[in-house]
C-alpha cells in the first residue's frame, strides 16, 4: 500500500491511496481532480473510487467532476450531504481496494462541533494503535504548533514536531497517534498546564477545557 498526498487549495490535502500490486487507486477528497489524476497518471495508477471525509466543499467539491471523468466508479461517504455520493458508509464499514482492506471510522465533528463533539471524535481517533499514521486534511502544523507553544511552552515534545516542520515542505504522513497525544493540545484535556493556560478549574469537564482551548485558538495571533 502506497498514500500519496496530493495538495490542493491553500492548505488541503486529497490523497491517493494506492494498491501497488494491481496498480489502482483510491482518490481521498479529490477536490482539484485534474491535480488528483495528474500525480494518479505520474504514478502509473487508475483510480478506481473515491472516498469523501466530509461534505465541506472544499472536500467534497471535486465530487462531481470527479465522477463525470471516472463515470461509474463508487463514492464511499459517511453522509448524505456528500455529492455525488453512491456508498453511504456507518462506523467501520470495511471495503477492499485490490489487496488493500479498508475500515472506515467515522468521527461525528470537524470544524463546527461544540467541544463535547470535538473531544470525543479525537478521544475516538486515541483509541487506534498508537502506531497508526495520522494523515491530515489540512496543513495547519505551523500554526498549531505556535498555538501549542504558547499553551504548553515545557512541553519536550515539540522539539521534534519543530524539527519535522523545518525539514520537510510536506508533514502529513510523518506523525503518528502516539506522538499527536504528547504534542496535540486538544488531545491533552487533562493535563495541567493546559487546564490551567485555558483559565478553567481542575474539575472542569473535557469539553469545558476544549471550548476554552478552542475560543483561544480563534482569537490566537502568534
Amino acid at each position: 500500500m502506497q498514500i500519496v498526498p496530493v495538495p490542493v487549495r491553500q492548505d488541503n490535502y486529497a490523497y491517493l491511496l494506492i494498491d501497488e500490486a494491481s496498480k489502482t487507486a483510491a482518490a481521498v477528497d479529490p477536490y482539484d481532480v485534474n491535480k488528483v489524476v495528474a500525480a494518479a497518471d505520474n504514478l502509473g495508477v487508475q483510480l478506481v473510487a473515491g472516498i469523501t471525509t466530509h461534505h465541506h466543499f472544499d472536500h467534497s467539491g471535486g465530487n462531481k467532476e470527479f465522477v463525470s471523468k471516472f463515470p461509474g466508479v463508487p463514492i464511499y461517504g459517511g453522509s448524505d450531504k456528500i455529492p455525488a455520493l453512491t456508498n453511504l458508509v456507518k462506523d467501520k464499514d470495511e471495503f477492499t481496494l485490490g489487496d488493500i482492506h479498508i475500515k472506515l471510522y467515522l468521527l461525528l465533528c470537524h470544524r463546527y462541533c461544540v467541544g463535547s463533539e470535538m473531544d470525543a471524535a479525537l478521544s475516538y481517533l486515541g483509541t487506534l494503535p498508537d502506531s497508526t499514521i495520522v494523515y491530515n486534511g489540512h496543513e495547519y502544523t505551523n500554526g498549531s504548533l505556535a498555538f501549542a507553544k504558547s499553551i504548553e511552552p515545557e512541553n519536550k515534545a515539540f522539539a521534534k514536531l519543530d524539527e519535522l516542520v523545518k525539514s520537510n515542505e510536506i508533514v502529513t504522513g510523518l506523525t503518528t497517534i502516539r506522538e499527536e497525544k504528547e504534542w496535540n493540545i486538544f488531545m491533552r484535556l487533562g493535563n495541567a498546564t493546559v487546564r490551567q493556560a485555558a483559565g478553567v478549574s481542575a474539575e472542569a469537564s473535557a469539553s469545558v477545557v476544549m471550548d476554552a482551548l478552542r475560543e483561544k485558538k480563534n482569537n490566537f495571533r502568534g
